[in-house]
């Protein structure tokens, strides 16, 4: 398409009108449709049509009702909800995500839980209930595993990864972790907020492949999920990684649910297994009213939080417009998905 010719962006996610504005501002070009909507069928037939690049959440159309689309960009870092989409598949389709956006808030949950979980915080709060400190055994019981001199396991190593990565070394950490690509560290082409993450992978003492999970956990007191959904990773955290854990040893898991095991979590708590695990996400959700996870006392239970923040629009927003400069001066995008791998 010559380069006068209007570039029309169509928006289904919410956003303010300041937001809409600066997406207007990166070009003359740009002709912003804004239809906030989750359902395909309340956008206009005509709007689909002459859409060239769609910024949505779940919302996408049916490959005969946009027949200029070129680029559709997710407003979450995860694209598993999308990838079974026919658009998606579409040749010549590019299909981006906002990773890196949630890397520091998410990253802080997962010390959040390692320092209630390392400085007995659970128990605490127990004691507290009950009114009462123990006679004997209180300082033992209370007894904190400091994070300095522990071992990090963080499985899949992203932006999220890579900024949980640079903090353990912060906190005086020994960072082991697992990535598909051992042979590549760096990751040039993921969205990095300033002075955060890891682009160049300095920040950890061992890296592993996916194949070197058992292996890599039983070095582990702490052990974080944050790798994509996909095939590959689908209840790749199950009962032989359990049982190669310590038993002093604790599961976060900020990624997605399918990628656990809960029926060998479960048991791995119910028995000693592990010490603890933290989950924010699970196989379906939100979790059950009868499930039995909500009982087990070494568990940390929240729902699917991990990746808010007040400020998220904003950050997403500053992602897509720096893409969205790049897609007009025609240079690569980041963050672009690579349907085969599923991320």
């Amino acid at each position: 398409m010559p380069d006068s010719e209007p570039t029309y962006v169509l928006i289904t996610v919410p956003f303010d009108e300041d937001t809409l504005a600066t997406f207007r501002a990166v070009s003359d070009r740009v002709e912003i449709l804004y239809h906030p909507t989750s359902q395909a069928r309340d956008v206009p037939e005509d709007v689909w049509a002459n859409a060239e690049v769609l910024y949505t959440h779940s919302t996408v159309p049916e490959p005969s009702l946009a027949p200029q689309l070129r680029w559709i960009h997710a407003h979450s870092a995860g694209v598993d909800h999308l990838l079974d989409q026919p658009v998606i598949q579409t040749e010549g389709v590019l299909l981006t995500s906002s990773s890196g956006i949630h890397a520091t808030n998410i990253a802080e949950y997962v010390y959040m839980m390692m320092l209630a979980f390392g400085h007995r915080l659970p128990t605490m709060l127990r004691l507290q209930a009950e009114a009462h400190w123990p006679d004997e055994g209180r300082f033992r019981m209370l007894l904190p595993r400091e994070l300095r001199g522990s071992t990090i396991g963080i499985v899949g190593y992203g932006s999220i990864g890579r900024e949980i990565a640079r903090l353990a070394f912060l906190f005086g950490m020994e960072v082991l972790a697992s990535k598909r690509d051992v042979r590549q560290p760096a990751d040039p082409e993921g969205y990095v907020l300033p002075g955060t993450g890891d682009p160049d992978g300095s920040f950890f003492h061992r890296l592993y492949p996916p194949e070197a999970l058992v292996s890599m956990v039983r070095e582990c007191d702490f052990v974080v999920l944050t790798v994509p959904l996909t095939e590959s990773t689908r209840m790749m955290f199950g009962a032989e990684a359990f049982e190669a854990m310590k038993e002093t040893a604790y599961l976060i898991n900020v990624s997605r649910g399918g990628i656990v095991d809960e029926a060998a979590l479960l048991e791995a708590l119910q028995t000693g297994q592990i010490a603890g695990a933290a989950m924010d996400v699970f196989e379906s959700e939100p979790l059950p009213a009868d499930s039995p996870l909500w009982k087990l006392p070494s568990l940390i239970i929240s729902p699917h939080i991990s990746g808010n923040t007040a400020d998220y629009n904003d950050k997403a927003a500053a992602l897509f417009v720096e893409n969205l400069r790049r897609y007009l001066a025609r240079k690569d995008l980041l963050n672009l998905v690579d349907r085969t791998r599923g991320y």
